[in-house]
């Protein structure tokens, strides 16, 4: 007997994680020679006269832009003072939006933006939904003064389990000085490990600490566990 079937699986009656589409990255291609290595503050200020309303969304954020190495290409840069960060054709400008905030942010195609002293043409834009992978990795995320680094993992600790994240392994990396107000801020990087899907999506639209418009306290998603020595070069 010939039997036709018509079999429609829908995801949501397979028990599979579905990413929502709540909270987004919008990546823009950049028309950019070089940047400060330390451009935290002038990206944001650039970004926030382009985009008044930016400020006033709670879980927006910028990505700070890791391009290629150094101008010989043998090394990244690591001296804000005195160093450029050299930009790839493949180097993409990003933004963590509200969905309905994707069309007022592609309204920065086309643009110029001075960020701090060089020039920045925002190229087209493509939208990437949050990942679910269960490592993640933040480059900056804001030390509280006089908190060493038993003190902030504990801290980072208490902040994941706020939020309702298992805590499993968390490992933070080297230190970095952001030029960011008179002082300047302090910040370590951290990867999070063995996060299911839903936690991972959920760390990466509330992110940890402050700092989201300056590129801090933002988590992406890596493949596997490296040391985080590692992932704190690489770009």
């Amino acid at each position: 007997m010939d039997v036709n079937l018509f079999w429609d699986e829908d995801e949501a009656n397979t028990g599979r994680y579905v990413v929502p589409d709540d909270i987004v990255d919008v990546a823009f291609a950049v028309n950019c020679r070089c940047l400060p290595l330390d451009h935290a503050q002038p990206l944001s200020d650039a970004l926030h006269a382009a985009l008044p309303w930016l400020g006033d969304e709670e879980l927006a954020g910028v990505h700070l832009i890791h391009g290629a190495e150094s101008g010989n290409g043998w090394y990244r840069p690591e001296d804000p003072a005195s160093e450029l960060l050299y930009l790839s054709r493949r180097t993409r400008m990003m933004l963590r939006l509200p969905r309905e905030r994707v069309a007022d942010a592609e309204g920065l195609v086309g643009r110029d933006l001075d960020i701090g002293g060089y020039p920045l043409t925002v190229g087209r834009s493509s939208v990437r939904k949050l990942s679910d992978l269960p490592t993640l990795f933040a480059r900056y995320v804001i030390v509280e003064d006089g908190e060493d680094e038993m003190a902030f993992l504990s801290r980072t600790a208490q902040e994941l389990k706020a939020l309702g994240i298992t805590v499993r392994k968390v490992l933070c990396g080297k230190e970095h000085t952001l030029a960011l107000g008179r002082t300047g801020v302090q910040t370590r990087s951290v990867m999070v490990a063995e996060l299911e899907p839903e936690r991972a999506v959920l760390l990466q639209q509330q992110g940890l600490g402050g700092g989201r418009k300056t590129g801090c306290g933002l988590f992406l998603p890596h493949k596997g566990i490296a040391p985080i020595q590692a992932l704190d070069d690489s770009d």
